[in-house]
């Protein structure tokens, strides 16, 4: 029997009836062990889903907060440097770059 991810949900653990046999499984035991499983389940997918929100979120928040372009970055430092050369040059003359 193969399992996919995701592909029990709590009710299907719940309604989930075996056969019985002359030398089969206390029900109790095997009811009460359904019980604990169907708790873990439910904790395990409220978890999932709660990571998956919050991954969610992140990504929008760095999407946000995330520079347009790094290279417009580089474009617009490179030019304000150069800017400050010929600026430098114009008020102080030749004698200050040497």
């Amino acid at each position: 029997m193969t399992i996919e991810l995701n592909q029990l949900k709590t009710k299907d653990i719940l309604d989930k009836n075996f056969k019985t046999s002359m030398r089969g499984y206390n029900q109790e035991e095997v009811d009460e062990f359904l019980d604990i499983i169907i708790q873990d389940y439910e904790r395990f997918t409220n978890e999932i889903d709660k990571l998956k929100q919050e991954n969610d979120r992140l990504k929008k928040h760095g999407e946000q907060t995330r520079p347009r372009s790094s290279t417009s970055n580089h474009q617009v430092n490179y030019d304000i440097l150069k800017r400050l050369s010929n600026l430098e040059k114009a008020v102080f003359g030749k004698k200050y770059v040497d």
